[in-house]
């Protein structure tokens, strides 16, 4: 089986309050984007699971989110197979998109396939939750508003369909790391919920991203890309999630485009569309 595994950014991002366990109460919306991994599976006649990728900055090894996803279902379904997997990263780790995420959900997805378990989709984001805050979201895709650590993740209706100019410095950002140096009087506790408003109005500019001033007093660099976004006419231009990818979303192709055709000439770059829900998991399907 050859799947698609897609990115998302973080349309906005509300820190709540640091919980007793240790994590975050976050409020937070998640759009899935036209940016994509490949997953490839192949049974095996052991009991083995045999992890390859294309990337030489991710560890491979067991402390992989795919391999981890593949040995807790295994384990939740007392299974005995082997099954080879071998992963082509088009989405960079460490720049908030999700990539690790994506890549257990797909690998969720597509074993619940392949060794015909049946499971249903709150199944599967419960295995989800146990491997990440983001992994959930990847078995619904579309828009959605995620609650708790994240990983409450309930569909909201979809946005037009945009272009979304991602820029991808060559930084890989710690989310712990930002969340560490997050000051409390940057959570969102006593604020009015900008994510909120925006879904009863569905104005793209009323949203925020509550990590964005920590991001940018660690990595300054990251700022004229934001402001260079809002100056080319962006609808909303974000941090995603911790970063260091940084987004603008456009409903005009054309100045999309040109911001693109600058922005390439100081930071690797991609321009990509979002992707509604009913289209996500009809480029999902097609590979199985």
């Amino acid at each position: 089986m050859r799947i698609k595994s897609y990115a998302k950014v973080n349309l906005g991002l509300e820190v709540i309050r640091k919980r007793k366990d240790g994590y975050h109460e976050v409020r937070t919306l998640l759009q899935g984007i036209n940016l994509y991994d490949i997953l490839e599976f192949h049974q095996t006649t052991g009991e083995e699971i045999v992890l390859k990728g294309d990337d030489p900055t991710i560890s491979w090894g067991s402390d992989n989110l795919i391999y981890r996803a593949a040995l807790l279902l295994k384990r939740d379904q007392r299974l005995s197979g082997g099954i080879k997997i071998q992963a082509t990263k088009s989405i960079p780790a460490g720049r908030g998109l999700g990539g690790g995420s994506s890549n257990a959900a797909m690998t969720l997805y597509a074993l619940n396939e392949i060794w015909k378990l049946n499971l249903n989709e709150k199944a599967l984001m419960d295995l989800g939750k146990k491997l990440g805050a983001d992994v959930p979201f990847f078995l619904k895709g579309g828009l959605c508003l995620g609650t708790g650590r994240g990983d409450d993740v309930a569909p909201v209706p979809d946005l037009k369909p945009l272009w979304c100019l991602l820029a991808l410095p060559r930084l890989s950002i710690s989310t712990a790391s930002v969340y560490g140096q997050l000051q409390p009087s940057l959570t969102s506790k006593s604020k009015d919920s900008k994510i909120i408003k925006f879904l009863d109005s569905r104005q793209l500019g009323l949203l925020e991203n509550g990590l964005e001033e920590t991001v940018f007093c660690l990595y300054p660099q990251l700022k004229p890309i934001k402001a260079y976004f809002q100056d080319q006419g962006s609808e909303l231009s974000l941090v995603s999630g911790s970063g260091s990818a940084v987004f603008g979303l456009f409903s005009d192709r054309g100045k999309a485009e040109t911001a693109s055709k600058e922005l390439e000439k100081k930071y690797p770059s991609v321009l990509v569309g979002t992707l509604p829900r009913e289209q996500y998991w009809e480029n999902i399907r097609a590979g199985v």
